[in-house]
């Protein structure tokens, strides 16, 4: 996540498990849960972004010791009051660079987190920051979406997600820096609001490269956490890359 200051303040957080409520269904979660415990084996597991804890929680009611990584004290606040919440400890600081104590057999980002990150430099941090956390074998793993570029025509820049009688959503995209920003427009009492989210988008064959530079390796990407075949016309994928075994 970013901060309180920025985009995931006291007033998002306010309503993050609401507006996001999809990705709380346990067909969501589920298959993520159990593809992170079965990584994690014995282990410990570190998420960058925790957020309110969609993942973290059911991932310690598994029985593994979790800690989380965000900017936001509003959105840890969530996690941190929910039942078992004392269970995930939680360090704020910027995941890209932040340390915490021991080391862990799985990192993870998930739902387009590492996108939170605007800047090439911030994510091949990450990786980084991943490897010096992570036990030689560990995992580091990334959910997040495949550009949108394909459904953009000549001349366009913005791609629609969501319509609705009371609120749009679209995301739109620089092609040149991979600069883009999701955008949502939500009419209140007769009145229209705007918000705007940036991000930095990244292609899979970047995600690996930077992998490379961390000195981890690719061992699976799946189109989702069900490990379905990942191909060309997939719209999101879930990758693993491993720190070599010493």
């Amino acid at each position: 996540m970013v901060d309180d200051d920025g985009h995931f303040g006291e007033d998002i957080a306010a309503t993050y498990d609401e507006s996001s409520a999809d990705m709380f269904r346990p067909e969501a979660v589920d298959p993520a849960v159990d593809l992170l415990a079965e990584l994690a084996g014995g282990g410990g597991a570190l998420e960058f972004g925790v957020g309110t804890g969609r993942i973290a929680l059911p991932l310690a009611r598994r029985g593994v010791p979790v800690h989380g990584i965000d900017m936001s004290r509003a959105m840890t606040a969530r996690l941190s009051a929910k039942p078992g919440g004392d269970a995930v400890g939680v360090t704020i600081g910027d995941f890209a660079t932040t340390r915490v104590p021991g080391t862990f057999t799985v990192a993870y980002l998930v739902f387009n987190t590492i996108n939170n990150l605007t800047t090439q430099d911030a994510q091949v941090d990450c990786f980084r920051n991943a490897a010096a956390h992570l036990a030689p074998g560990g995992s580091f793993v990334i959910e997040v979406g495949v550009p949108e570029l394909r459904r953009l025509p000549p001349g366009q820049s913005a791609v629609p997600f969501r319509a609705g009688p009371t609120q749009w959503a679209f995301d739109t995209y620089d092609t040149v820096t991979q600069a883009m920003s999701s955008h949502y427009i939500t009419v209140v009492d007769g009145h229209a609001e705007h918000t705007s989210v940036p991000f930095r988008y990244v292609w899979p064959s970047e995600l690996d490269l930077m992998a490379r530079l961390a000195g981890l390796r690719l061992r699976h990407r799946w189109e989702g956490w069900t490990r379905a075949p990942f191909t060309h016309e997939s719209r999101h994928h879930v990758s693993v890359w491993e720190k070599p075994a010493e």
